[in-house]
Parts: C-alpha cells; structure tokens; sequence
C-alpha cells in the first residue's frame, strides 16, 4: 500500500466513456486518489466553489465541453485567487499546435493529447500524479505537441 497522502483530482469532460476510462486508469494507477468529475464547465466551477478548500491537487480539464468550455473554466481558474495555484492540466483530443499555444498564455500547467489505448493512459495519468508541481514549469511548445500518448 501507498504511503503517499490521498490526492484529489478532478476531471471536467463531457464525455461519459472518457470519464469511465479515466476513473478506471487512475484506479490502477493510484489507490490513494479520489476523483471528482463534473459534466461541463459550469459544474466545474460549481464544485470548485463549494469544495474548495481545500483545493484539488491537480485539475484535469478537456477544452471541448458544453455551457463553459476549458478555456473559460481555465481563465476563471487562474483569475480566482484561491484556485490560482491549482495545477491544471488540458486533457483534450485536439493537437493543434495554436490551441496549446493559447492554453500555456492562460496559465495551464500542462498539456496532454488524450490517448489512443487504455496503457497509454494509464501512463500519462501516472506521470501527472509524479510531477512536483512546485517545481514544474511548462515544457515548450513542439516537446508538447510530440508529447501524444
């Protein structure tokens, strides 16, 4: 058993399969997390107004997403005081090298294109949860990009 402290992540995606096969690599990566998953941006920010504090450890946060989209939910994130310094990693299908662009100016922590397999998921989640996120700093553009599980 880990001798870690639980984390707390959550995940905003609008998709029900995504968020099944997330919950499910996470639990066989890490027994000692809890996950919270909301449906859209704006139950995002809902939760995150009533759970926070104490604040998540990382946020996962797909941009394509009903009502509020991860680029909204990210700007509000990083204009909110008391969420400010929550990692938030962009979880999303799309690569575009404009898109992670635009993502890194709003202050998102990291960027992952989401996998095409279950191990490969598996592996992203992990390196996630190993980041010293008092330490971490943006990994440039093109090392991103190249950065598909």
């Amino acid at each position: 058993m880990s001798t870690k402290p639980n984390k707390f992540i959550f995940l905003a995606d609008d998709d029900a399969d995504d968020c099944m096969l997330f919950e499910d690599a996470l639990r066989e990566v890490s027994t000692s997390t809890e996950l919270t998953t909301a449906n859209d941006g704006v139950e995002l920010i809902n939760l995150m107004e009533t759970n926070v504090p104490p604040p998540p450890d990382v946020i996962f946060l797909d941009l394509n997403m009903p009502r509020k989209n991860g680029f909204e939910c990210l700007e509000q994130i990083r204009k909110t005081k008391k969420w400010a310094s929550i990692p938030v990693v962009i979880f999303s299908t799309t690569g575009q090298e404009e898109m992670v662009k635009k993502v890194h100016e709003q202050g998102a922590s990291f960027f992952i294109r989401k996998p095409g397999s279950f191990p490969k998921l598996k592996q992203a989640i992990q390196q996630i949860l190993d980041i010293d996120w008092s330490n971490h700093s943006w990994k440039p553009v093109a090392e991103n990009l190249n950065y598909q599980y």
